[in-house]
């Protein structure tokens, strides 16, 4: 595989850690997506895992868990992934998340210092996406 993403869509936030200023959003059911170069087509996974933002001084979440996310932003420097967030993220200086969910028109909005992903356990296939 020449790279994988977290498409934000359809992922579940399962629950919010905030302590010493670090947070972490836990995804139960990441979905990634998965390609290939020189494959026009792609594959579709589940995994958990957390995206952790540090130096975070406050937050805004009203939403109430676990949550399907619809999309949003999540930032590092000058880069913004709209909708999906790229294996690997480490990155120091300015980083920030903007995410909205099905159900509720309230966002989880944070930035802090750093961001990085930490995936845990192994992902399981799902399917294959093939171009229309």
């Amino acid at each position: 595989m020449d790279s994988s993403s977290i498409q934000l869509n359809d992922s579940v936030i399962e629950k919010i850690e905030y302590q010493d200023k670090e947070l972490k959003i836990y995804f139960s059911r990441a979905i990634i997506i998965k390609t290939m170069t020189g494959s026009v087509e792609k594959t579709k996974w589940s995994q958990a895992g957390y995206l952790v933002l540090s130096g975070v001084e406050e937050f805004e979440n009203a939403i109430e868990l676990p949550a399907v996310c619809k999309g949003g932003d999540v930032g590092e420097n000058i880069y913004t992934y709209r909708d999906m967030i790229p294996i690997p993220l480490d990155s120091r200086g300015h980083a920030h998340c903007d995410l909205y969910f099905e159900k509720t028109e309230n966002h989880l909005k944070a930035s802090g210092d750093s961001v990085k992903l930490e995936m845990l356990d192994v992902p399981k296939y799902i399917e294959h996406i093939r171009p229309d």
